[in-house]
């Protein structure tokens, strides 16, 4: 296995117990607002963002019956792509750490040392080793996620791709998640551009 789970930071409390691990849950309920607030004023006040169809999204998330899972799917065009996409949502949303997303991210990116792994984790953010497969424990852990009725975003190219003619493989990892559901989940793709813009004018 590629990097080896002995080097990563693996600060998730296991999927049963998350409904009843109160120190994960008072993080993440200051984590997920303090980033869902930025990108919402990055998104509404310092930029000029189009979305078509939003309230496609915004139905899943609302009024998706009890229980069933939602993944929606995207491109990757830079490191702000999560969390600067979900200041397309309404406040209500991302202020509320139940309601948002999971996502994945690679381990030896945002998981580089313990400050930065307790951080990313608080953000509903899954560990995922590049090259160690469909059935490692990230993605272990999102199926159970998907399981209970939560809603999982995945990029799957698996690496910011810039470029904007070039079109590669996507991973696997969003088959197995969609096959292995217990319940057949609401998937939702689309697409975005303009993040890497913003992403070069204010860092």
């Amino acid at each position: 296995m590629p990097g080896g789970d002995e080097i990563l930071r693996w600060r998730l409390p296991p999927s049963s117990k998350l409904q009843n691990f109160s120190l994960w849950q008072l993080g993440s309920a200051l984590v997920i607002p303090a980033v869902g607030v930025l990108s919402k004023l990055m998104t509404d006040w310092l930029n000029t963002v189009t979305v078509h169809n939003r309230e496609i999204l915004i139905d899943a998330i609302d009024n998706r019956p009890k229980g069933t899972p939602l993944i929606t799917v995207c491109n990757h065009h830079s490191c702000l792509d999560d969390p600067m996409l979900w200041g397309i949502l309404d406040w209500r949303h991302v202020i509320n750490s139940q309601v948002m997303r999971w996502s994945v991210a690679a381990h030896d990116i945002c998981f580089t040392n313990d400050w930065h792994a307790q951080f990313f984790t608080f953000g509903k953010t899954v560990p995922i080793i590049r090259g160690a497969g469909v059935y490692q424990k990230g993605m272990d852990f999102c199926l159970e996620r998907l399981n209970a009725g939560c809603w999982i975003h995945l990029f799957p190219e698996g690496k910011v791709n810039m470029a904007k003619n070039e079109f590669i493989r996507l991973k696997w990892g969003i088959g197995r998640l969609i096959a292995e559901c217990k319940i057949c989940p609401i998937v939702i793709p689309f697409w975005h551009l303009g993040n890497y813009i913003i992403m070069h004018s204010y860092i």
